[in-house]
């Protein structure tokens, strides 16, 4: 792969992990999506990167749950649930005109259709 490429991936990956990890910290901010983004630039930029976060004793069992099952715990689901639901809550109190907060209802609806046809595993 072009050199260019690599350290683009690598950039990607690595600002997708600092989100991630910030998320840890900071509820309204998921962290799993990010993991799983952060890995798959990883794998295009450094193996040995992906391996490190794969192998992490609390970052890599979502990330290899959902790469060879394609499910999440649903503890983690849960906390989604929850934390999707606050966040648009949140963001339609404060939003300033009706279309807006119309838009981010319908577009929260959505979410939480998608985000629960994802198999769930215990």
């Amino acid at each position: 792969m072009h050199f260019t490429r690599k350290v683009f991936w690598f950039v990607a990956g690595l600002t997708s992990l600092i989100i991630g990890l910030i998320g840890v910290i900071l509820p309204l901010l998921p962290t799993t999506p990010f993991l799983l983004l952060a890995s798959a630039c990883f794998m295009k930029a450094s193996p040995r990167v992906n391996h490190w976060l794969i192998t992490h004793p609390s970052l890599g069992p979502p990330i290899v749950e959902w790469q060879e099952k394609k499910t999440i715990k649903k503890s983690i689901k849960k906390k989604a649930f929850f934390l999707i639901i606050l966040s648009f809550v949140i963001s339609i109190a404060l939003a300033p005109f009706l279309w807006v907060k119309i838009g981010l209802f319908c577009f929260a609806i959505v979410l939480l259709v998608c985000f629960s046809r994802i198999p769930t595993s215990e």
